[in-house]
């Protein structure tokens, strides 16, 4: 076999046409006759609409179609619960809600007409928290159901009341986390148009070129087959680009009713009110332990916030309340998880969906538990994490685990021991250093009874490769990904393959990126499609030089018998010869694989995932006692990957992650001012720049998964999950506060510094 990139620092296949402008985004597309669309959103958190006049924005010269709630499709969507219209009728349930639509010739023709938009509202009182939604006194947000309850788990394994009542040490406190923006750098985009045989046409960013084709047909009502969509290059995505938004079916009924190309590009303000954020949740944790720091009890409840609309909450609060669980040795757990409406902006899937904000909660309880024990914390992960082999409380078969390796990576790196055991500090700039640990899923069998990948691999007549995949790319390199596979399984130079964007036409049918499932699922699709190739190579060849199948190998980008290499056939010879004879045709396999895992049962168990992956990180901070200022002077990642295919890439999604999270923790906070969105731009949305954020170091872990593809699993998303606890955790062992309050501003960290120096001046007192 020839060199393969396999576990080798390898460039994105697509990053050169990025770098030099020349990839396509939706935003980048301009097709014959193309007219430009924008929105006409609600200034208010609840109101009826009363009228809509759309007179003079009409007779403006240049606009091609005015849409409102009365003259487009009125079917509702959503995931969980079919509640929102596309654009709103009677009724707007949050500030931003869309309320009428415009496409015109030219962007700024189709903003004058949205500003010649009358509307007159009725405002209606608000329900801006959940505890205000939950009143029994409260009108309902959606009038159809009984109350404000969008979704409730609850759940109960073992003797929890028991197990509790025999605990050595049991603590109980709430932690509240907020909205964080994805902040990708493409904004929501789409560009719909009806082809000459009246078929619906759609490029759009996003996680899933055929569930936006699904809520396309449904919506419509339009048969799949009668939509194309294509996925654009996507700048970005985070979970911020599923079908939580409205931006693809917007631009898809303004072509229909213009029967032109429309383009619908969000400003960054649109895009802000329009996307998905991630799901605030107030989390109450009690955990029991043992005097050797061994959790022998766990109760969980969550009041989550979804906003006006459902979404993928819902799911978001079910991974919240549960996954948590598998990452130890548990026997007695539960659970009430409650999902409330509310007059806000709605929420939903962003990276490491629900993980993050139940990590915060869980890692923090750890960390002071381990302390009123007298036992370090990195000892008290040690002695609960789960291990290979093993079966969760919720019946995850843990197939691999690298946790304790991850553990040991990032507490070396960042000198945990010494750091933590150093004198105390009384300066104005105090340090202190703190650890978490997390777990997330490498696919999931939830969307329905299939979790699997098919990939479509063509040789072409001068023996390059051509792979077709519906599984999206949104900038964490699952492209370069299928093209390593189908290199290494072929061995071929990685620059003779090339991975075609998803399109419903031509792709085969895939849900797409999410739950960090694509290396796995569709990694070993394209194993098994590659093989097929190889079979169909193998067995002309045989015929053609004369030896059995089992004889030939491969090697750089040719057939040949083993232990002759003068005895060869290159690929492209083959792949002609496979064509041009009796009954040929072009090699073109198709490969599918199926996780052979379970949905989730009434009671909250069953494998739904392949492979579980596993990280840590530990952080080093310095707390200005002065001016409340928390800054991440070190932090390093350690990422459980299975195997690292592309470590570059690895390395990248860790750092980004990373990043992320700290923003997450320190710095953004999506904030709302009578239900509107008060900072809704990067001017006012604090994401860190570069130059608040250290320089980011990350490690790759190794365990060799028996379900991944050459042992990997995902790592796009368990990077962010353990940074905020980290961090909180190093702030209590800088300055001995412990904020459970998301995020940690300079302003919680000197009111916190201000209720411990009374606490402590009152004891000296008493003393």
């Amino acid at each position: 076999m020839g060199e393969s990139t396999l576990g080798k620092d390898t460039p994105q296949v697509n990053a050169r046409s990025k770098v030099l402008g020349r990839a396509q985004y939706a935003g980048d597309l301009q097709l014959a006759g193309m007219l430009h669309g924008k929105v006409l959103r609600s200034p208010y958190p609840h109101a009826r609409i009363v009228r809509i006049d759309t007179t003079r924005a009409s007779a403006l010269p240049g606009v091609k179609a005015v849409l409102t709630g009365a003259n487009s499709p009125g079917t509702l969507w959503g995931v969980h619960h079919k509640e929102r219209r596309t654009l709103a009728l009677d009724t707007v349930r949050f500030a931003g809600e869309e309320v009428a639509a415009v496409a015109a010739t030219t962007e700024e023709i189709a903003r004058d007409a949205i500003d010649l938009i009358e509307v007159e509202y009725e405002e209606l009182p608000m329900l801006l928290t959940p505890e205000a939604s939950l009143s029994p006194t409260s009108p309902t947000v959606h009038p159809a159901r009984a109350n404000n309850l969008a979704h409730e788990i609850s759940f109960e394994h073992g003797d929890v009341d028991a197990a509790f009542a025999a605990a050595y040490l049991v603590h109980e406190t709430s932690y509240h986390t907020h909205a964080q923006y994805p902040g990708y750098m493409e904004p929501m985009a789409s560009v719909a148009t009806v082809d000459a045989d009246g078929r619906l046409q759609v490029w759009t960013s996003t996680h899933s070129a055929f569930l936006v084709r699904a809520r396309l047909a449904a919506v419509l009502h339009i048969p799949v087959s009668q939509i194309r969509v294509i996925q654009s290059t996507t700048g970005g995505a985070f979970g911020g680009k599923m079908i939580e938004d409205a931006n693809s079916l917007l631009a898809a009924m303004l072509a229909l009713a213009t029967r032109k190309p429309v383009r619908l590009v969000n400003n960054r303000l649109e895009d802000f009110l329009a996307c998905a954020t991630s799901l605030p949740e107030r989390i109450t944790l009690r955990i029991g332990m043992d005097r050797q720091g061994h959790i022998v009890a766990k109760q969980t409840d969550i009041l989550a916030d979804c906003g006006a609309y459902s979404g993928l909450s819902a799911e978001v609060m079910h991974v919240s309340v549960m996954r948590s669980d598998n990452m130890h040795r548990l026997e007695n757990v539960r659970a009430r998880a409650r999902l409330v409406y509310t007059h806000t902006p709605p929420h939903g899937a962003f990276r490491g969906f629900g993980g993050t904000q139940m990590q915060f909660a869980l890692n923090s309880h750890i960390d002071v538990m381990a302390n009123l024990l007298g036992l370090d914390p990195v000892e008290v992960h040690r002695r609960n994490a789960i291990g290979a082999g093993e079966t969760s409380v919720h019946g995850w078969k843990i197939g691999s685990t690298g946790l304790n390796d991850c553990l040991d990576q990032c507490t070396d790196a960042i000198d945990w021991r010494a750091k933590r055991e150093r004198a105390p500090q009384l300066g104005r700039l105090r340090r202190g250093v703190g650890l978490a640990a997390a777990m997330h899923v490498s696919g999931n069998r939830t969307i329905g009874n299939w979790d699997g990948s098919t990939v479509v691999v063509k040789i072409t007549e001068d023996g390059r490769v051509i792979i077709h995949s519906g599984e999206a790319d949104v900038g964490q390199g699952a492209m370069t990904m299928l093209a390593q596979v189908v290199a290494h399984e072929l061995d071929i130079p990685l620059q003779h393959v090339h991975v075609v964007v998803p399109d419903t036409d031509s792709a085969p049918f895939a849900i797409g990126s999410l739950a960090s499932r694509v290396t796995i699922v569709a990694g070993q699709a394209a194993i098994v499609a590659a093989q097929a190739a190889r079979d169909k190579l193998f067995a002309l060849a045989a015929d053609t030089l004369a030896a059995p199948a089992d004889q030939l190998e491969l090697h750089e980008a040719s057939v040949r018998v083993k232990g002759q290499p003068d005895r060869s056939r290159s690929l492209a010879a083959l792949a002609r010869e496979h064509i041009w004879r009796h009954g040929g045709h072009e090699i073109m396999v198709t490969g599918t694989w199926d996780a052979k895992t379970q949905m989730h049962a009434a009671d909250i168990s069953g494998n739904v995932a392949p492979a579980y992956s596993f990280a840590a990180q530990a952080v080093e901070v310095e707390v200005d006692v002065e001016t409340g200022q928390v800054t991440v002077i070190d932090s390093f990642v350690a990422d459980d990957c299975g195997k690292a295919l592309n470590p570059m890439a690895v390395h990248g999604q860790s750092n980004g992650a990373a990043a992320q999270a700290i923003g997450w923790t320190l710095y953004e906070h999506l904030k709302l001012e009578e239900g509107r969105i008060a900072n809704g731009n990067f001017a006012d949305y604090t994401m860190p720049s570069i130059d608040a954020l250290p320089t980011l170091r990350c490690g790759i872990v190794e365990s060799q998964d028996p379900n991944g593809p050459y042992g990997a699993k995902g790592a796009s998303e368990t990077a962010i999950l353990p940074g905020a606890p980290a961090i909180a955790n190093a702030v209590f062992n800088a300055v001995g506060i412990r904020l459970n309050d998301l995020p940690i501003t300079p302003e919680k960290v000197l009111a916190a510094l201000r209720e411990q120096a009374l606490e402590t001046g009152a004891a000296h007192a008493r003393i």
